[in-house]
């Protein structure tokens, strides 16, 4: 189950009990880097179904045991893009839905002063025109990689981009809105706000060092 968010743009926000349950796990400072790990690619799965409702199809003729069917397969090379770190969590649970998609990779670091991020890695398909691109990181905080991602993205020839998130700012919202009006977010909540630090309130802690135990 989803809702939008109509007065932070174009964003999408799941209700859904079972995910509603599993991020509320994710939030508790207790829960330790394997469970966590286990609980954002769980999320991440669950979340993909309503972020590909609208991927294009082509009909296909089958055989059954039975008899002759039409079905349907994927029209497009889909692409799933973790931001690195914390990214890839998520994408093995877009994954383990969708083992056809392709992957690229990015790699942003956050500036702890400016808050701005640095490219240290980029590997995408040359086609990455060819169908849709799902972008995943966790967090969209501030807003400043994952702008800078979709801006790498684009020059890159991504068309139909979307993102997926855990949990969002309204600060983090508002700018994509504002530099890619285009793009949906697909987000598991949007928190308050953003502290002093730029981390999110009450948000879950840094998604990166507690899925990979290095807190």
């Amino acid at each position: 189950m989803a809702m939008s968010v109509s007065d932070l743009g174009n964003v999408v926000v799941f209700n859904h009990p079972l995910i509603q349950h599993k991020l509320t796990y994710l939030r508790d400072k207790t829960t330790s880097h394997r469970p966590f790990r286990g609980l954002l690619y769980q999320i991440a799965g669950l979340m993909v179904y309503e972020a590909t409702r609208t991927l294009p199809v082509n009909p296909v003729e089958v055989d059954t045991p039975v008899e002759k069917t039409i079905g349907a397969r994927l029209g497009a090379k889909v692409t799933v893009v973790p931001v690195l770190r914390a990214g890839l969590g998520m994408a093995e649970g877009v994954l383990e839905m969708m083992p056809e998609a392709r992957v690229g990779h990015l790699g942003l670091a956050r500036d702890e002063i400016t808050l701005e991020p640095i490219v240290y890695l980029q590997r995408l398909p040359r086609d990455i025109d060819a169908g849709p691109v799902i972008l995943v990181d966790p967090m969209l905080a501030t807003g400043g990689s994952a702008a800078q991602a979709i801006r790498l993205l684009r020059q890159a020839g991504a068309t139909d981009l979307r993102m997926l998130c855990l949990v969002a700012a309204p600060e983090g919202i508002r700018r994509l809105a504002r530099e890619d009006p285009g793009l949906t977010i697909y987000a598991a909540a949007v928190d308050r706000q953003l502290n002093e630090r730029g981390y999110i309130v009450p948000g879950l802690g840094d998604a990166g060092d507690r899925l990979y135990g290095t807190v």
